[in-house]
C-alpha cells in the first residue's frame, strides 16, 4: 500500500513490476476479491471455512519464514487450535475459541526451536486474529455484513490508491528502511480515497453518521498501511521479499492480507470495546 509499485513487490525501489507480474496480480485479484465478497455476503459457515483457511495458510507462512519448513509436528499442533478455534467461534463461543488459539501458542512454546519461540508463538496470536477479527465482526447480524464490506472497501482503495498516487506523485518516502517504496504521496492518496469509498458505501447499507464513517475510514486505513509496513520489517528481517508463494503475482497470503488484517484487528477491538460479543460491528459502526 502507499507505495510507488504494488504492494509486496521487489525491495529495489527502483526496479519497475514485469508486465506479466502485474497481469498474474490482476488475475488473482479478480478471483479472491469477489470470494472474498460472496463468503462475506454468505456469512455462516462458508465466511468461517474461508478465514480459517486463509489464517492457517498465514501460520505456515509465518512458521516457514521464521523457523523454516522442517517444523511439521508443531504446525500441525498449532494449526489443528486454529481449525479447533474456527468451529467453536462459528458455533457462537468466542471466547473458547481464543482459548483454543492460547493452546496453539502453548504448543508453539513446546514444539518451536528455543530460538524462534516467541518469533512463532506470535505468529499464533498473528494467524489468531486472523481468523476471529473477521468473524467476530461478521457475527453480528444487523451491521455485520457493512462492517465487512466496509473493512473490504478501506483496504483495498488504500492500496490501490496507494499505488497510482505514488506513481503519480512520488515524493519522500513513508519509511525507506522498512519498504523503500512506499511514499507519503501514496499513503495520502489511498487514505482519502478510503474515506470517500467508505462514505459512499455506507449510503447503500442504512443511515450512518458520516463523520462517524470518515474517522473509522481514517483508522481503518492508517491500520492497513501500517500492518503492510509491519510485514515489510518481518520480511527484511529474516531476509525474504515475498512471505510465501500461494498466490500467483502477489506472493503470499500473508502478502496479500497483511493490510487487511491489521485493519480487522483494530476494527474488532473498537466494536468489541464498544459492542461487546454480541454487536461487535455494530459497536464498530454506530457511535
Amino acid at each position: 500500500m502507499a507505495e510507488a509499485d504494488p504492494v509486496s513487490g521487489p525491495n529495489d525501489a527502483h526496479a519497475p513490476v514485469p508486465a506479466s507480474n502485474l497481469t498474474l496480480r490482476v488475475a488473482s485479484a479478480a478471483v479472491l476479491a469477489p470470494l472474498a465478497l460472496l463468503t462475506a455476503y454468505l456469512g455462516g459457515w462458508p465466511f468461517t471455512l474461508f478465514w480459517a483457511l486463509a489464517a492457517i495458510a498465514v501460520l505456515w507462512e509465518w512458521t516457514t519464514l521464521v523457523a523454516g519448513p522442517n517444523h511439521r509436528l508443531m504446525l500441525s499442533a498449532c494449526g489443528s487450535a486454529l481449525g479447533v478455534a474456527a468451529m467453536v467461534a462459528w458455533l457462537g463461543r468466542p471466547i473458547a475459541a481464543m482459548l483454543l488459539i492460547g493452546l496453539g501458542a502453548l504448543a508453539a512454546l513446546i514444539f518451536a526451536p528455543r530460538e524462534r519461540r516467541l518469533w512463532i508463538t506470535g505468529g499464533i496470536g498473528y494467524a489468531g486474529s486472523m481468523l476471529l477479527a473477521p468473524v467476530l465482526l461478521r457475527g453480528d447480524d444487523n451491521d455485520g455484513l457493512f462492517a465487512m464490506v466496509l473493512l473490504f472497501a478501506v483496504v483495498w482503495t488504500t492500496d490501490v490508491l496507494g499505488y497510482f498516487g505514488g506513481r503519480a506523485f512520488g515524493g519522500p518516502k513513508l519509511m525507506p528502511a522498512v519498504s523503500p517504496k512506499k511514499t507519503w504521496s501514496g499513503a495520502i492518496t489511498g487514505t482519502i480515497g478510503a474515506i470517500i469509498v467508505a462514505v459512499i458505501a455506507s449510503s447503500f447499507f442504512g443511515s450512518f453518521n458520516k463523520m462517524t464513517i470518515v474517522l473509522i475510514a481514517l483508522m481503518l486505513s492508517a491500520a492497513a498501511q501500517l500492518g503492510d509496513l509491519m510485514e515489510s520489517r518481518i520480511k527484511r528481517e529474516f531476509g525474504a521479499k515475498d512471505a510465501g508463494t500461494l498466490i500467483p503475482g502477489h506472493g503470499g497470503v500473508m502478502d496479500r492480507l497483511d493490510g487487511f488484517w491489521a485493519a480487522a484487528l483494530i476494527g474488532c477491538l473498537i466494536g468489541l470495546a464498544r459492542g461487546g460479543f454480541d454487536d461487535t460491528a455494530r459497536g464498530l459502526l454506530v457511535w
